[in-house]
């Protein structure tokens, strides 16, 4: 049962109203009582005094939108698609983890948070629900203003579902062993409350059969950072990122509350700029489908071991890459993996490579992220090809616009076209 007295007692805090106020601007917010109904909707947190009266009105929680709307109160049901995008002026990623077991929780949280900071993200922040796991939010201000000509704004829910897929990807098999590490399928399933076989995919432990990650729709909500939880009457308390493993439930409760971290942090502009074209790059590799030519369907003869083309024939800009980068690293494992399998290395001899490559890196890449990108590539059928020539994400981006100076003169349009026509000119001069 809501003790109201205590309730009064949180929500009368200043610095809380005020923490509610700020994350509540240009978002929806919606009072949630103690039966664990809504209030109306739209509705929004303007004032210091909006905040005391739904406390008043037997509000127990806040929950708020994941987008950001120029003005809450124009919202109704049933809006076309073209008139929300009007009114929405951004919107955040919001990793949600639903899961019953709490040590679980704390695990998949920490490899999402690594999984974003690989992809060089800065701005993230990480909030207890109030309950059994934790939020994970990504400010808009992270990502470009616009992606292939759209504005970004409009590219919700379609651009937050896809990086979560990606990101789900990404971690799976990390995620996998560090499960496992600390227990079995079968203990596993009993922590969660799920049957063995729910969380079994071929006989293998499947981490997002044991957690899962929930996909939004336009006008989701989700609970303010500093409301209560209308089930636990525990707070849903922003932390930081080096407070995850540490922290315990106890820690959020209404008397023991710290309140002063924030949940949306904004160190830098547009650091999700790298996550949202390998995510877009994976998902359309993977799910988009693509119109074949008739010819594309043809089995072809397989091309002989002994084809193998050295690296004395490679383009300036492979090259150049092989030397080792300190930008774009994790771009150019998408470059020379698929340049490299149209040149006829075998596997083996590509991972060789890429491990060699990735020393001369300042940074190196981790050893974690090399195994995830080659298990990838290596599964596929077909042989992918490199980004062409004129790529400026990748090449110029990159730094290497000089080194593909040679191609262009030449009219090559991709890096793997460049060895060909070298060994071409060869034999016509040989003859």
């Amino acid at each position: 049962m809501v003790d109201f007295v205590q309730v009064w007692n949180w929500y009368s805090r200043e610095k809380v109203r005020k923490a509610i106020l700020e994350f509540a601007k240009n978002r929806e917010v919606v009072s949630v009582f103690s039966d664990g109904s809504y209030g109306r909707r739209p509705d929004s947190l303007n004032y210091d005094g909006d905040v005391l009266q739904a406390i008043a009105e037997g509000t127990v929680a806040f929950h708020s939108s994941v987008e950001r709307w120029e003005n809450p109160m124009r919202l109704d049901v049933g809006m076309k698609r073209e008139d929300l995008d009007n009114l929405r002026i951004g919107w955040d990623l919001l990793i949600d983890l639903d899961v019953k077991d709490f040590e679980i929780a704390k695990i998949a949280t920490k490899k999402f948070i690594e999984a974003l900071k690989d992809h060089s993200v800065k701005n993230i922040g990480v909030k207890y629900t109030g309950n059994k796991s934790f939020h994970i939010i990504v400010p808009f201000e992270s990502f470009p203003s616009k992606v292939n000509g759209v504005p970004t704004k409009n590219l919700y829910p379609e651009l937050s579902q896809k990086i979560i897929e990606y990101l789900k990807w990404y971690i799976k098999d990390e995620l996998k062993e560090a499960l496992l590490a600390i227990d079995n399928p079968n203990n596993i399933s009993q922590r969660v409350g799920k049957p063995l076989k729910e969380i079994l995919v071929n006989d293998e432990l499947d981490p997002f059969k044991v957690i899962t990650v929930d996909i939004f729709g336009s006008r989701h909500l989700f609970r303010m950072p500093y409301s209560l939880n209308e089930n636990t009457m525990l707070v849903s308390l922003p932390l930081k990122i080096e407070e995850i493993d540490s922290f315990q439930k106890e820690q959020a409760e209404i008397k023991k509350a710290k309140i002063g971290e924030s949940f949306l942090k904004i160190y830098t502009k547009e650091d999700a700029t790298a996550l949202v074209v390998e995510a877009l790059d994976w998902y359309d590799k993977n799910y988009k489908e693509e119109e074949k030519p008739i010819a594309a369907s043809i089995p072809k003869k397989p091309i002989s071991k002994n084809s193998k083309i050295p690296e004395e024939f490679f383009p300036p800009c492979i090259k150049k890459i092989l030397e080792g980068l300190s930008d774009g690293r994790k771009r150019a494992i998408f470059v020379l993996v698929t340049f490299l399998r149209n040149m006829n290395w075998s596997l083996e001899e590509i991972e060789k490579k890429i491990y060699e490559w990735n020393e001369k890196n300042k940074p190196p890449l981790r050893a974690n992220y090399l195994r995830t990108q080659l298990r990838w590539h290596f599964r596929q059928d077909r042989n992918l090809l490199p980004p062409n020539c004129d790529n400026k994400s990748f090449y110029e981006d990159m730094g290497l616009k000089d080194s593909c100076e040679e191609c262009l003169k030449l009219g090559i349009k991709n890096p793997v076209n460049y060895p060909f026509a070298i060994l071409k000119r060869k034999k016509k001069k040989t003859k």
